[in-house]
């Protein structure tokens, strides 16, 4: 027994001493990494560093990485510095939580930084809260569709004016003053040209109200020329459009608009030899319910307008009652879309209206009320916010009273949209279709068509230049009567500061007629400062 005992002893002994030989060739030598089956496959290797205190100390045990795809953010840079990304380095081993059995939509919510909606409330769907991804998506789509949800607008204008804080509201203030010259002003065959000056005020007014809404804007301005001042135009534009909050589905909406203008110096409708250009002023309302049913939005509003026109004063001193050109216009309009995404909106829209004129006969003895009926159809656009907007076609069909007097009927298109092509460089496209009256023998009206497109571009936060090209038609029912007219202009602003800013423009306008002696052009180049709050 104790022979047995002895040599068990033994033996554990010898066994001790080889292991501990087996482990001190093991070793590896000064500057030989360790073999790779002593660590984890998924640890990188860590050399080990000396300090001014002697060798480390030793650490515990690493624990085992999770597989990592990529380059992670500031890859290559030292570990000081600038990251190019913008993105803060990743500090020890990336969580396995991507990787384990988590959840699509929270996968998607960990890969999509949270919106920072008090910096830029802007960045919101439609629905006014940030998307998120609907349930059952895959995941891969589901991460797309927020990524695009969380993509901010253009960063916003450094030179923007602040305006004024006055109780509730954000009043802004400006004025832009300045001259050139216009190779034809009166705007006929073989007219003359004359230097001008031109001033445009401005004032709006914008509530910032937890509930309802309030805005109001006004835009005049005056263009005089020297060498021709029956061609000088003056121009005043003012609306009070507000929204009442009923509930969280019905809104009341309610506009009250003001317009004094004149017509265009070429036009038909104005006689021979004035002294001035007559001016007219529109004075309308508006007031309606929207009310939304989950995706349904259903909008009725009824509209009221006056249209009145001051005398004609010619040279030779006498006048011309332009009484007959005075009337009013009730009307009624039905809209109903349907939110397909956050960003598309389809509708359909229908309007109805009359026109009842002071005087049953105009000057010529033609009944000029009628009564119009107008069909269109489009949708909203939202789409990744590059491009916004609205766009819609349609259909327009107004009759007369007087039996002389043709339908005045055609297509319609009208649109507004907003296409940022890059950070630097935003695209405007507009239309707009108008029935508007006439008074010429056997028209019984114009039918308008406008379309523009213009082409912001910032050089500098401070330069911008813009390209500008229109073109419209106007269609005269009863007469043969066409014309076309275009426009083409550059422009560049250069922004001093947030209150200052400095204009110039050259511009081209001409038109041509079927009818003879109708077709003019004209160039024009103005220069100008705005002074903005």
């Amino acid at each position: 027994m104790r022979l047995g005992a002895f040599g068990h002893g033994v033996a554990i002994g010898l066994w001790l001493l080889a292991l501990s030989a087996g482990m001190a060739k093991a070793q590896p030598a000064s500057g030989e990494a360790p073999s790779s089956n002593l660590r984890n496959g998924f640890e990188a290797f860590e050399p080990p560093s000396y300090g001014r205190f002697g060798p480390p100390k030793a650490k515990a045990p690493a624990r085992p990485r999770a597989p990592s795809f990529g380059h992670p953010p500031g890859f290559g840079a030292g570990q000081t510095g600038f990251v190019s990304t913008n993105t803060p380095r990743e500090e020890g081993p990336r969580s396995a939580e991507l990787f384990s059995d988590v959840s699509p939509a929270a996968r998607v919510q960990a890969a999509v930084p949270p919106l920072n909606t008090a910096a830029a409330p802007e960045a919101r769907t439609a629905l006014g809260r940030p998307a998120s991804p609907r349930p059952g998506m895959p995941l891969e789509p589901a991460l797309a569709e927020a990524r695009r949800a969380h993509e901010l607008l253009p960063e916003e204008d450094a030179f923007a004016p602040i305006g004024l804080r006055a109780g509730g509201f954000l009043v802004h203030a400006a004025v832009e003053a300045g001259g050139g010259y216009d190779s034809n002003p009166g705007r006929f065959s073989g007219g003359k040209g004359s230097w001008f000056y031109r001033i445009a005020p401005e004032f709006q007014a914008q509530s910032d109200w937890s509930r309802h809404e309030l805005s109001a804007s006004l835009r005049g301005s005056y263009i005089g020329y020297e060498a021709l001042p029956s061609a000088n135009q003056p121009s005043l534009d003012g609306r009070l459009t507000g929204r009442i909050d009923i509930s969280r589905s019905t809104s009341a909406n309610l506009e009250g608009r003001f317009l004094a203008a004149t017509d265009n110096p070429n036009s038909p409708d104005l006689p021979a030899g004035l002294s001035r250009l007559p001016v007219y002023t529109t004075l309308g309302a508006t007031g309606g319910l929207t009310h939304r049913f989950n995706r349904l939005e259903v909008t009725a509003k009824g509209t009221v307008d006056r249209v009145t026109y001051e005398s004609s004063h010619l040279l030779n001193g006498a006048t011309i009652s332009n009484r007959d050109r005075d009337y009013d216009q009730y009307g009624a309009v039905a809209r109903v879309g349907y939110e397909l995404t956050p960003g598309i909106k389809p509708f359909a829209e229908a309007s109805f209206d009359t026109r009842k004129h002071d005087l049953a006969f105009d000057r010529f003895g033609v009944r000029r009320d009628s009564d119009g009926v107008t069909g269109r159809a489009g949708t909203t656009f939202e789409i990744s916010r590059k491009l916004t907007g609205e766009a819609s076609v349609g259909y327009l069909v107004r009759t007369y009273r007087d039996p002389s007097l043709p339908d005045l009927q055609g297509l319609i298109f009208d649109g507004s949209l907003i296409w940022v092509a890059t950070g630097l460089t935003t695209v405007k496209l507009t239309a707009t279709s108008t029935a508007d009256e006439s008074t010429l023998p056997g028209v019984s009206g114009v039918l308008r068509r406008d379309g523009a497109l213009q082409i912001d571009h910032a050089f500098r936060r401070w330069l911008i230049g813009t390209a500008k090209f229109g073109y419209g038609v106007d269609l005269y029912r009863g007469s043969p009567r066409e014309d076309r007219r275009y426009l083409a202009s550059l422009a560049l602003t250069y922004k001093l500061s947030r209150g200052v800013q400095l204009k110039g423009e050259v511009r081209r306008e001409w038109l041509r007629s079927n009818v003879p002696g109708s077709d003019y052009d004209a160039e024009i180049a103005l220069l100008g400062v705005r002074l903005q709050r």
